[in-house]
């Protein structure tokens, strides 16, 4: 793997790290605002934000809606066991063990080269209890214990897209397989107008979970712009008050779906098999510009 350290430069004395990558080129820019802060981009599109100093500081709005999650899943400060399919920067994971500690968390990245980038220039915190495993998300999702996950997130991006093995009801099969009962799964959701994908994702989830909620901004919901909407599922009742109040405080504030309204928003659309699925789809170049 080739590394360079660029020109580009962050805050005083910071200098942006470069590298090949299997899923491209992988930089990472110093933050001018937060002195130990990073962002991941790859062929030039952010996939992640962090704070070394402070894990519990999520930069990116759909990260922080994770975060939403993550505080509400289980009591304040209760350790749990989390999966992470999709691992980017670490962020989430860093953000729990520094929440929730004592925590137990798997990581599951495919891209062995930005593993190895980011556990060189923004280690783990050695006592956080974080395990990192490079395959394919569905096939590592396939040999977890069963009934073990109070949460697994899914945030797995090709590229830009997320690959269709992972947006079938066959891989929300494995997920229940995986998820202790009344565990939470989530995912981040990318679509834009007329959010074909989106409305697939949810009537693919509401036939597998008996609990949905999806947290979005209310542009995206309306089709108007390209974005992400992250999905929270369980086969126990949500905490959407307090993640309604939550999104809606929110910095860049969200709206919460969830009953009658998410079902309606579907639009007739009929779940996802693993014989119908594909990618989802690429945003368009202006999102990153």
């Amino acid at each position: 793997m080739g590394k360079s350290r660029s020109p580009r430069r962050g805050r005083a004395g910071a200098e942006a790290v470069s590298a090949d990558v299997d899923g491209g080129r992988a930089e990472l820019l110093p933050d001018r605002d937060r002195p130990r802060g990073w962002t991941l981009l790859i062929d030039g599109a952010p996939q992640s934000h962090v704070d070394l100093a402070d894990p519990a500081h999520l930069s990116f709005e759909y990260q922080r809606r994770f975060g939403h999650v993550v505080d509400l899943v289980a009591p304040p400060g209760r350790p749990v066991h989390a999966v992470h399919l999709g691992g980017g920067a670490l962020t989430l994971a860093r953000y729990v063990a520094a929440t929730r500690p004592r925590s137990t968390q798997q990581v599951v990245e495919r891209d062995a080269a930005l593993v190895q980038l980011v556990r060189r220039e923004l280690p783990l915190d050695p006592g956080a209890r974080i395990r990192v495993r490079t395959a394919d998300a569905r096939a590592a999702l396939a040999k977890l214990p069963h009934g073990r996950a109070d949460l697994i997130v899914a945030d797995v991006f090709s590229g830009a897209r997320t690959p269709a093995h992972l947006t079938s009801a066959e891989f929300l099969d494995e997920v229940r397989l995986a998820l202790a009962p009344g565990g939470v799964y989530t995912a981040n959701l990318a679509d834009g107008p007329p959010l074909a994908h989106l409305r697939g994702q949810i009537a693919t989830a509401a036939a597998r979970f008996t609990e949905l909620a999806l947290v979005a901004d209310p542009a995206v919901l309306r089709g108007k712009r390209f974005g992400n909407a992250v999905l929270v599922a369980s086969d126990r009742p949500l905490p959407l008050a307090e993640l309604t109040r939550r999104a809606a405080s929110d910095p860049q504030p969200a709206r919460v779906e969830h009953g009658r309204a998410l079902t309606d928003f579907t639009g007739g659309a009929t779940p996802v098999t693993d014989a119908t699925a594909v990618a989802s789809p690429a945003p368009p170049p202006a999102v990153f510009q």
